[in-house]
């Protein structure tokens, strides 16, 4: 671990500790058939009459601070030579590209009217709203949001594979003997029975 990881790992961690002592808080209402609706976030270990923990939220939070994290593993690594002398590392582009629409998903989730929750079976879905502005009669659609954050990360995956650098190994015949003796040295000099 170089110490560029380390800063991710601290800031990853720091990130952890504010989502779980500010979490999404969801507002109960009698007025509003006992619907939640998602209130905003505040301080865990204060007093919230009427309001509960927004669990599913604070899942995919959680989740998607540990997958930034990773990302930023990946891209704080040391470089090899053959990685550094191309000119644009696509791989990395991609890990940037996954940070950042991982970041608006849960910046501007999936939300919903209350008054569609208490009608329809399945969820509705309302628009997308900014999660620190008001949204007094909206709930988040953590159905929709779960789906959009796994197709960002295979998505992500995929493109991540498709861009990897590599190319067939060419062994030489001074390569190929020298591994032989490798192995036969490695086995004690057995061969196949």
């Amino acid at each position: 671990m170089n110490k560029f990881q380390a800063i991710a790992l601290v800031i990853a961690i720091v990130n952890l500790l504010l989502v779980f002592l500010f979490p999404p808080f969801d507002y109960i209402a009698l007025a509003r058939s006992n619907v939640p609706t998602f209130e905003g976030f505040a301080f865990a270990f204060g007093e919230h009459p009427g309001h509960v923990v927004n669990a599913n939220f604070l899942q995919i939070e959680a989740f998607v601070i540990l997958v930034n994290a990773a990302i930023a593993w990946l891209l704080l690594r040391d470089r090899s030579r053959a990685a550094s002398e191309r000119k644009i590392d696509w791989q990395r582009v991609v890990l940037f590209g996954i940070g950042l629409n991982l970041l608006l998903a849960l910046l501007f989730p999936p939300m919903e009217n209350y008054y569609a929750v208490t009608r329809a079976a399945l969820p509705s879905f309302d628009g997308f709203y900014f999660v620190f502005g008001e949204h007094g009669k909206r709930t988040i659609v953590t159905a929709i949001l779960y789906i959009e954050v796994f197709i960002i990360l295979a998505n992500g995956a995929l493109l991540y594979l498709l861009f990897r650098n590599t190319k067939p190994v060419q062994l030489s015949a001074e390569d190929r003997a020298d591994i032989v003796a490798h192995l036969k040295q490695a086995g004690g000099g057995r061969g196949p029975r």
